[in-house]
């Protein structure tokens, strides 16, 4: 499998510093961070990691419910997944990610609630990121609906 790469160039120290991180890999985009944007209620513009980290999240969890779906049979139509990540006080000092919440909303055929259920936490258990971040609590929210 391929290796995938971004990086950040940084200006400046914690509070008053910014930086731009950069999806190097497929070159689709430089996104401005700063500490006190990220800290912010609104995200005052910026990207930061728990948002990149969602968006890393709900892509990967897509693609491994997708397969999860294919491989009980049931075909989807149509699926939205998003990914809340906090950040919250670390009891060991400084910060850490307290929680992910996983809502799908997924119009699948060939496949009814107990199997999505169960396709829905396989997919969950198997998605590399999930994988990646076991030291952070990951709920599901997942639910079929109709058209």
């Amino acid at each position: 499998m391929p290796t995938r790469t971004a990086r950040t160039a940084w200006d400046g120290g914690l509070q008053d510093g910014s930086g731009q991180v950069e999806l190097t890999s497929s070159g689709l985009g430089t996104f401005d961070v700063s500490f006190p944007k990220r800290a912010s209620d609104d995200g005052g513009g910026a990207t930061n990691p728990e948002e990149l980290v969602g968006a890393a999240h709900s892509a990967c969890y897509a693609m491994s419910l997708a397969g999860q779906l294919g491989a009980a049979g049931a075909t989807p139509q149509a699926m939205e997944i998003k990914a809340e990540v906090t950040l919250g006080a670390d009891p060991e000092g400084g910060f850490k990610l307290t929680g992910i919440t996983l809502t799908v909303r997924a119009e699948v055929e060939g496949i009814d609630e107990a199997g999505f259920a169960e396709a829905a936490q396989a997919a969950k258990v198997g998605c590399p990121i999930s994988k990646a971040l076991t030291g952070v609590e990951i709920t599901l929210d997942a639910a079929l609906v109709t058209a």
